[in-house]
């Protein structure tokens, strides 16, 4: 029986109710501890965090019990807790669900129904820490030092660092701006044996090319107006680590023959100094710029080239790895919610079904914009349609073309089509929940009933048992 070994808490000022209460649950299997008002059941729950569910009177002298739910939330989660309450207060039992609470009873209480509505909350409890394992275990499984990516391009991007990291071979990672190539070269250096070295970072397109060189190759004293001392370049900072250098694409032609020449044979000269240095680094270079036209323009070195890109990695943009977005959005919403301080508990089917039609021209750092945003002024506790911009909520067939985003002349080129992807997803989740279809709806944000639906619809009868009947 559920309610073997499981400890409630009841809490009521009336004395009688609570006798009988602690008589008819003990009965039932129940370890039952009680407590005649709010303050008192506060201080059994704060000496006792062993209680798995809490039965309360909505109106109580001092601490109501929707204000004892908010005391117990505030510290942590609150164990499944139900509030009794008398016909004229169901409205504010109603507004307590808004709020967490799990369920409401209605005095006098029906003690037929009261070990359903225990058993049901302690079920609801249990698949809300599957649930919730479930989720750390998807992201634990898709997660590649701190890069999210469960599409089989990012797998097997992850998979060529892992075997390139430990190597010395230079590396050229291409990708749209906002897809996180530097994070993917932060992950080089985390794969390599240099990782208990620094790893300096340094952005080419951010700085004029005098000051570049300043900061890439250091200065003598008096080199130029400014130079007050000697200064060690990013290239000495990263002695026995992994230089970084992003927007290679940007610098200038003079720079690159000197880039060039330190990768020849690890020596270099800092600004207003002829002394000869050398290092040891692995280089990590980034562009989003098109290099072979840069070459062709004669805006960039082929010879450089040939010496950055050993290994080429190339970073695909968000809208050609949509299966990744589920996760991304649980993620940010996760990070930004404990940030702002909101309870966001999910997505409604119609804002994921908007954020994955939008072609996310920006990339992941779009989307990371967009769900701040969202978190930050949606006012409810799931993060709807309306919380999104208009031009993500209201988008139409034509959105993607305007959005700057250039279309294939072969549509058949976007690769797989909305229902293969839902297909898809439809499957592996029922294959982590090992064929429970509740816990998988809810991991999809949709109700049983939706989910037998869409199997129906897709053709997904594999995981259906002989006989099964669609929920109504």
């Amino acid at each position: 029986m559920i309610a073997s070994e499981k400890t409630i808490l009841v809490v009521d000022d009336r004395i009688n109710t609570l006798k009988v209460l602690m008589l008819f649950l003990a009965d039932k299997g129940y370890r039952v501890l009680k407590a005649s008002s709010g303050k008192e059941a506060l201080k059994i729950f704060d000496e006792n965090r062993e209680i798995d569910l809490v039965l309360a009177d909505l109106k109580m002298p001092g601490m109501s019990g929707l204000d004892l739910y908010r005391a117990m939330a505030r510290t942590g989660p609150a164990p499944p807790f139900i509030i009794m309450t008398a016909y004229a207060s169901v409205e504010t039992a109603i507004m307590a669900l808004k709020e967490g609470v799990t369920d409401y009873l209605i005095k006098p209480l029906n003690y037929e129904e009261l070990p359903i509505v225990l058993a049901n909350a302690c079920r609801q409890a249990e698949m809300s820490l599957e649930l919730a394992s479930l989720r750390r275990q998807v992201r634990e499984e898709s997660t590649f030092h701190g890069i999210l990516g469960a599409s089989s391009v990012m797998r097997d991007i992850f998979e060529v660092v892992h075997t390139v990291g430990p190597t010395d071979a230079s590396v050229l990672i291409t990708g749209e701006t906002g897809t996180g190539k530097e994070l993917l070269a932060k992950a080089l250096h985390l794969e390599s044996e240099r990782k208990e070295h620094p790893i300096v970072c340094i952005n080419c397109a951010a700085l004029a090319e005098s000051l570049l060189e300043a900061e890439l190759f250091g200065h003598a004293k008096g080199a130029f107006t400014g130079a007050l001392t000697n200064r060690p370049g990013r290239l000495e900072s990263a002695h026995g680590g992994t230089l970084f250098l992003d927007e290679i694409g940007h610098m200038s032609l003079s720079l690159q023959s000197k880039l060039l020449r330190f990768l020849q044979d690890g020596t270099f000269e800092s600004v207003g100094d002829p002394r000869e240095k050398k290092v040891d680094v692995r280089l990590v270079a980034a562009t989003n710029t098109d290099l072979e036209a840069e070459i062709a323009s004669g805006r960039f070195m082929n010879d450089l080239r040939y010496r950055i890109e050993v290994i080429p990695i190339h970073v695909p943009p968000l809208r050609e790895r949509m299966e990744d977005i589920p996760l991304l959005v649980g993620h940010f919403l996760a990070q930004y919610a404990r940030r702002y301080l909101r309870a966001m508990e999910g997505v409604s089917p119609e804002a994921m079904r908007a954020l994955m039609d939008y072609r996310w021209p920006g990339n992941i750092r779009e989307l990371k914009n967009c769900l701040a945003r969202a978190v930050i002024l949606s006012k409810k506790s799931y993060l709807a349609l309306e919380d999104l911009p208009r031009k993500i909520s209201q988008q139409t067939p034509s959105t993607s073309e305007r959005s700057g985003t250039a279309m294939p002349e072969d549509p058949t080129s976007l690769g797989p089509t909305l229902k293969d992807m839902e297909t898809d997803l439809i499957i592996n989740t029922l294959k982590r929940c090992n064929g429970n279809k509740t816990l998988a709806a809810k991991v999809l944000g949709i109700s049983r009933k939706g989910l037998y639906e869409k199997m129906e619809r897709l053709g997904v009868r594999g995981f259906l048992d002989s006989g099964e009947e669609m929920p109504q």
